[in-house]
């Protein structure tokens, strides 16, 4: 893919002719103002994405002639980060960074110092993945991904420890780490779970529950970042000291 904008459909089109219409259609014609002509990437979010020239547009969606498909293979190693819940707009914009630096998967994490809390009613929690994940999906669109990364439930600390323990490999942000992340023995395939902590930092029990499971407390540098922004400056590192970036 060059420069070409990306917009997601259910599922992959065949070559030819192909109606691009709801929120995406509408999204191409009446946002981007798409003209016959231009070129776009359809994709499913999945990995599979194929090259489409726009013929014909309307007011709410496209008609384009779709390329023969490809299909990105996924990374060996995946990294899934555990995101403490941040609190006001800072929540959406941990989501869009991360997503945008390539994070696979994202668990909201409600950490005994979250000031934000998905409680108070029975749907709040599904509600707060769903906004997480409009959010992905469209930091995809826009960083031109051929991947959404899923956004799971709300976990506890018991559930991130369960989490930690089934994975390849584990790694805590944490001011005080005793390793730099530069310095740790990481995986080369499966699951690497990154947790990151609240504004108010991980309270000494969630630290010692998450090390006690096999996680790694790592620092990144001598600043201390703030929670919306610690995820991407690790994937940017981690995407250096693994294949990930090859």
């Amino acid at each position: 893919m060059a420069g070409e904008p990306v917009f997601l459909v259910g599922a992959m089109p065949a070559t030819g002719a192909f109606l691009l219409d709801g929120e995406e259609g509408r999204h191409a014609a009446m946002v981007r103002r798409m003209r016959p002509g231009e070129q776009l990437i359809l994709t499913d979010g999945e990995g599979s994405w194929a090259p489409a020239t726009v013929t014909a547009v309307d007011r709410a969606a496209v008609t384009v002639r779709v390329g023969a498909a490809a299909t990105d293979p996924p990374p060996a190693l995946r990294v899934v980060l555990v995101q403490a819940l941040p609190k006001g707009e800072r929540s959406d914009l941990a989501v869009d960074l991360a997503t945008e630096s390539g994070v696979d998967a994202i668990v909201p994490w409600q950490a005994a110092r979250c000031v934000a809390r998905w409680t108070g009613s029975p749907d709040k929690p599904e509600r707060g993945r769903q906004r997480w994940q409009s959010v992905a999906r469209e930091a995809a669109k826009q960083s031109r991904r051929t991947r959404v990364p899923r956004v799971l439930s709300l976990a506890s600390t018991a559930e991130v420890v369960t989490m930690i323990r089934a994975a390849a490999g584990a790694l805590v942000l944490h001011e005080a780490g005793s390793s730099r992340i530069s310095a740790v023995s990481l995986p080369a395939a499966g699951d690497l779970v990154v947790v990151v902590g609240p504004e108010g930092g991980i309270s000494p029990d969630e630290l010692d529950q998450l090390t006690a499971a096999g996680a790694v407390a790592v620092r990144l540098g001598r600043e201390v970042l703030r929670t919306s922004a610690a995820s991407a400056v690790a994937l940017g590192a981690l995407g250096a000291l693994t294949d990930r970036w090859r």
